[in-house]
């Protein structure tokens, strides 16, 4: 795996929603080799220990890595404070990340909350052929909306109050889309749901449960998972290091 260490110049700052940022930084090599689903390292001022963030997107043209990250402690309350023209000091691209296939099969994009913006970079190159479904607490949690459609995807959207689209949960938004395959990211009981819609109709599944991951380096051990070895043993492996994204069947809920 190709990793470095890069100040990263910040070109664009947005507020999703509230404690939700979005940054666009200048990453030149970092972008060249990242892949779908893949992670980076973020290192917040007067921390030793970096916070693993989801790389939102890339474009491989203008060089830039997108991350989009939720306040949850201290660190990324330090790292929303960056403003333009500010350095990220990154270390990346790090994990496995989604394999993406034949683009032009159908595909079923399924996040939940922060869990959306990792499938962001992925259901673009899909475009007309994916159907995205996003689960957010409500209306003004929901994110990245208008990116998934700019991208050609059809986009269905759940949440907890109802107050915008299906009131309830994503897998029951999943009746009627047709799919060769899933890409999904969110809270485990949400993984586990469609791990089971995959079986029911034997296709393929990929999940990432970077909501796992802790110090992002395999050093903590505080996102070890019990995964399937292929003669049926379990084993122990880490969300940071083997994933985040895994084939659903090796994953021991």
């Amino acid at each position: 795996m190709k990793y470095d260490v890069k100040q990263c110049k910040i070109l664009e700052k947005q507020e999703l929603a509230k404690g939700i940022f979005s940054f666009v930084v200048k990453a030149d090599e970092l972008a060249d080799i990242a892949e779908p689903g893949q992670f980076a390292n973020l290192l917040a001022p007067g921390k030793t220990l970096r916070r693993p963030i989801s790389i939102c997107d890339v474009d491989k043209e203008r060089r830039t890595l997108r991350f989009v990250f939720e306040i949850r402690g201290e660190g990324t309350k330090l790292l929303s404070e960056f403003e333009v023209g500010d350095s990220f000091d990154i270390l990346g691209p790090l994990g496995q990340g989604f394999r993406l296939g034949d683009t032009n099969r159908k595909a079923l994009f399924v996040g939940g909350g922060i869990g959306v913006p990792p499938l962001l970079n992925p259901a673009k190159q899909f475009g007309k052929n994916a159907t995205v479904v996003l689960g957010f607490r409500n209306k003004d949690a929901m994110i990245l909306k208008e990116d998934f459609e700019k991208a050609g995807c059809k986009v269905i959207i759940a949440t907890d109050d109802g107050s915008f689209g299906h009131h309830g949960l994503v897998t029951e938004c999943l009746d009627g889309v047709a799919a060769d395959v899933i890409f999904a990211c969110g809270p485990m009981p949400m993984l586990k749901a469609l791990c089971k819609v995959a079986d029911e109709r034997s296709i393929e599944c990929q999940i990432s449960l970077e909501e796992r991951m802790a110090c992002g380096i395999g050093a903590c051990l505080g996102c070890a998972c019990k995964t399937q070895k292929p003669d049926g043993n379990e084993t122990y492996g880490h969300v940071c290091k083997d994933g985040p994204v895994f084939d659903y069947k090796k994953v021991v809920f």
